[in-house]
């Protein structure tokens, strides 16, 4: 490949949780950036708040090998919002036009944002600032408004659909109900997904109403037609009385109060999170690192990269931020697994 001389240079960063495929990303957009383009990159430490205390280096093509298979970000993360106040602090305030004058200061012509909502939302307040932005979804909640999948999605659901196939064998052994309970606040897909993956028998979902006296009868109704088990897959932003326990305990102990089965819980927590990306989830981070860099490239700024019907566009910032994608009770995926008598707690 011949290399175009490009003297664009471009800042990267990551911010929000962490989730598996975000060094793929980095080395898709820093890669094709270098070697088809010849443009310098920069990376920007622990998301916004490398931009506010200007602490960055700049990567080189030999910084990016390596990185494609490794969890986590080697540009570190953090949860910083510069356009969201405390209150505690005046200077505060300044986080915006720290942010703005570092940009210039450091010599960028385009900023990469790889994150969640919230990361999604502050790349576009800041391409309202006069900054020019390109936005990379991505997220295990899968919860990104206007793309069909973020990256990290696929690696969770792999991880959490085998912690279900595990507890499968102990429910088993021991004629249990076993919950489980996966990360979501407002999203369901990882619950939905991974439940219907693992043969969960009940799946909860915010999205989605559910009613405890209901959930009994079903798995009541199991038990009468012999089979002596059930798994409960919980997300973690159903709404439950039991403000001091998680869903999942709180609907624990609920369930064996009404049925006077044994029931036990599992939280899965941050292991969702952790670990190499999945091979989906490789070639999906790397499409849109490298559409990203092409996009830089024709100077196409203020929108996101997204699959949509598995092509890679171009979505504008202002349709993303502060939008999420819930799953629709009526979602194709929800009747089927209804359909073979999956229970969704109403």
């Amino acid at each position: 490949m011949v290399k175009m001389h490009n003297n664009q240079r471009i800042g990267i960063l990551t911010a929000g949780g962490d989730c598996p495929g975000i060094n793929a990303a980095i080395r898709g957009v820093g890669k094709t950036a270098i070697v088809k383009y010849g443009m310098k990159v920069i990376g920007i430490s622990d998301g916004f708040t490398g931009l506010i205390t200007k602490e960055y280096t700049e990567l080189s093509e030999h910084d990016l090998s390596g990185i494609l298979t490794l969890g986590g970000t080697i540009l570190g993360t953090s949860r910083e919002k510069p356009f969201k106040s405390s209150g505690k602090n005046k200077t505060e305030i300044k986080k915006p036009l720290l942010i703005k004058e570092h940009y210039e200061q450091m010599g960028l012509d385009c900023l990469v944002c790889i994150g969640g909502n919230g990361t999604l939302k502050t790349a576009y307040l800041l391409s309202q600032e006069g900054l020019n932005i390109v936005g990379i979804p991505k997220t295990i909640d899968n919860d990104v408004w206007g793309t069909d999948i973020t990256f990290g999605f696929d690696s969770a659901v792999n991880i959490a659909t085998e912690a279900i196939d595990r507890l499968h064998s102990t429910a088993n052994s021991h004629k249990r109900i076993m919950l489980i309970e996966l990360m979501g606040h407002n999203a369901g897909w990882l619950a939905l997904y991974s439940g219907m993956a693992g043969g969960g028998d009940v799946i909860l979902i915010p999205e989605i109403p559910h009613d405890e006296d209901k959930i009994a009868e079903y798995l009541l109704h199991r038990v009468d037609e012999n089979k002596p088990y059930s798994i409960v897959v919980v997300a973690e932003g159903i709404k439950t009385p039991g403000k001091d326990r998680s869903p999942a305990q709180y609907l624990s102990k609920r369930i064996s109060e009404l049925t006077g089965l044994e029931a036990r819980e599992t939280v899965l927590g941050y292991i969702q999170r952790g670990g190499s990306p999945s091979p989906m989830d490789r070639v999906l981070a790397t499409r849109y690192g490298t559409s990203a860099a092409d996009m830089i490239a024709r100077k196409d700024f203020g929108k996101m990269v997204a699959l949509k019907n598995n092509e890679i566009v171009s979505v504008p910032l202002a349709e993303v931020a502060g939008k999420l994608k819930l799953v629709d009770p009526n979602n194709a995926l929800v009747v089927k697994a209804k359909n073979m008598g999956t229970n969704f707690g109403n």
